[in-house]
């Protein structure tokens, strides 16, 4: 079995019980195949192997491989066409989108991610349009993209079984519109009209195909509870029961979300959840900006998890998600880039300290997350959410070797204060530029700014190339739809109380 010696000037390895980061100095990280195998002072691991080969070196800092949580489409969006709106407007926003090759759409986010500092992925397909075949052979693609990049992933396809455009009944909204919208958009929701009990066979169908791929998991994603009907969630329930495949389910994202949840139920989004026994450590909730804190301290009572998305929430105009709330009620919080980052990209470097600097409240004595907080938000807490919990998000002897190691004289440059806290500085100040080196499994897939396996000049160029066509007429129709059902939709929630 192949070993090598990852060796740097100081090793964030994780955190303490109390939350506090555990540091090594002059240490090294012996990894033996796929697996860290011991870590401890670089010269004492270097005598009791020698002739291993080593990587890294002086000036570096070593960390564990960083997770976003919550994510689901290569270009963004707004690249494709879809401009920035309210999440509910956006749904007919984004039929204006471009359709991109999945394979390549795929390695384009997966490009952002890794440079950053990346190695895992909560990849969330919510929008796989035809038959079982036409999503399985889509899952294929997407999946098989992050393992000929060499990055780990969680993919899951998300359940849904009602209310896709609006929240109401799919045939309510098609009857409310003019007649010449009818049919199109009729048509556009029976291309995502697959069976429930198709959806769950091609859950297991994905996990049997990948279960021995040690890059890929794969998840149950019950999309949310206004796409959900109560037999879905109860189809979600059994699934986790027969299998023990963690869930991750966006929740509660919107205000118009709430006023849906207690139109339907009378109360609570979670409290609905919960009844049908989806709340408990395997359950993860994507976006809970509008979580009370009944509902904060349910999730934590049971043991869940939760993503904080807070580029998409500030994007979507979602509102701004009470993280002290979350963090001072013990729940571990993860952190997800979700279709793209403040600035239109995947950089978790970035979304971290947009994550440290937007939840300082004012006041002198108001709560505010702390570096390692955030840290650990985009390592530990987000390796909880994945299926790869308990082996990744942090570097200790027998847990994956997904390691990245940053320059520190890139991350300081000129000059910083020695005074100040290491973690404290990195999640401030380093970039994208400072990652020299990505490993996953213990290969070096990402290095000086190269991907290891994949070119991606090549790949970026045949997007462009693909893109560069004018749309053909689907795409045109597409976008002539998205226009013209802004106004309906925008109508459907005029009187809602928000």
């Amino acid at each position: 079995m192949t070993e090598s010696l990852v060796v740097a000037d100081k090793i964030v390895v994780g955190f303490g019980s109390d939350g506090s980061p555990e540091i090594l100095e002059d240490a090294a990280i012996l990894i033996s195949g796929a697996v860290i195998a011991a870590i401890g002072p670089a010269a004492t691991l270097r005598r009791a192997h020698p002739g291993v080969q080593e990587i890294g070196g002086r000036g570096l800092v070593a960390i564990p491989g960083l997770i976003n949580a919550h994510h689901h489409v290569g270009l963004t969006p707004f690249q494709l066409g879809a401009r920035d709106q309210p999440l509910e407007l956006w749904f007919p926003e984004r039929l204006a989108m471009r359709d991109v090759d999945p394979r390549l759409d795929t390695l384009f986010s997966a490009f952002e991610m890794l440079a950053s500092g990346v190695t895992t992925v909560q990849h969330l397909n919510s929008r796989a349009p035809g038959d079982t075949e036409a999503v399985i052979r889509r899952s294929d693609a997407i999946i098989g993209a992050y393992v000929e990049l060499g990055m780990r992933a969680s993919y899951s396809f998300a359940l849904r079984d009602q209310n896709r455009m609006i929240y109401e009944a799919d045939e309510i909204f098609v009857a409310s519109l003019p007649e010449e919208l009818r049919g199109p958009t009729a048509a556009y929701l029976a291309g995502f009209g697959l069976p429930l009990t198709e959806q769950i066979s091609v859950f297991h169908t994905l996990r049997d195909r990948w279960a021995k791929a040690p890059l890929i998991g794969i998840q149950i994603a019950p999309s949310n509870l206004h796409w959900l009907s109560d037999a879905a969630l109860e189809s979600a329930a059994r699934m986790a029961e027969q299998t023990g495949a963690p869930m991750h389910m966006h929740l509660l994202e919107t205000p118009y979300q709430a006023e849906y949840a207690r139109r339907r139920t009378g109360g609570s989004a979670l409290a609905h959840v919960d009844s049908f026994g989806l709340v408990g450590p395997q359950l993860t909730i994507g976006h809970g900006v509008w979580m009370t804190p009944d509902d904060i301290g349910l999730l934590a009572d049971r043991g869940g998890c939760l993503c904080h998305n807070c580029s998409s929430n500030l994007r979507l105009k979602s509102g701004t998600a009470d993280l002290n709330g979350f963090l001072a009620s013990g729940l571990p919080v993860a952190i997800g880039m979700d279709e793209a980052g403040i600035n239109d990209d995947r950089d978790m470097l970035q979304e971290m300290r947009l994550v440290l600097t937007l939840h300082r409240g004012p006041g002198h004595a108001t709560p505010g997350p702390t570096a390692a907080q955030v840290l650990r938000m985009a390592t530990e807490h987000g390796a909880a959410t994945t299926p790869f919990a308990g082996r990744i998000g942090r570097l200790a002897p027998g847990l994956l070797a997904d390691i990245v190691l940053l320059d520190w004289r890139a991350v300081t440059w000129p000059h910083q204060d020695p005074g100040l806290a290491l973690v404290d500085v990195l999640v401030r100040r380093a970039k994208t530029g400072a990652v020299r080196r990505v490993l996953v499994g213990g290969e070096t897939v990402y290095l000086e700014g190269q991907f290891t396996r994949i070119d991606r000049d090549a790949v970026l160029e045949e997007i462009a190339c693909a893109l560069a066509a004018p749309r053909n007429k689907v795409e045109l129709a597409m976008k002539h739809l998205a226009k013209a059902l802004h106004g309906p939709v925008a109508e459907f929630y005029r009187d809602w109380p928000v």
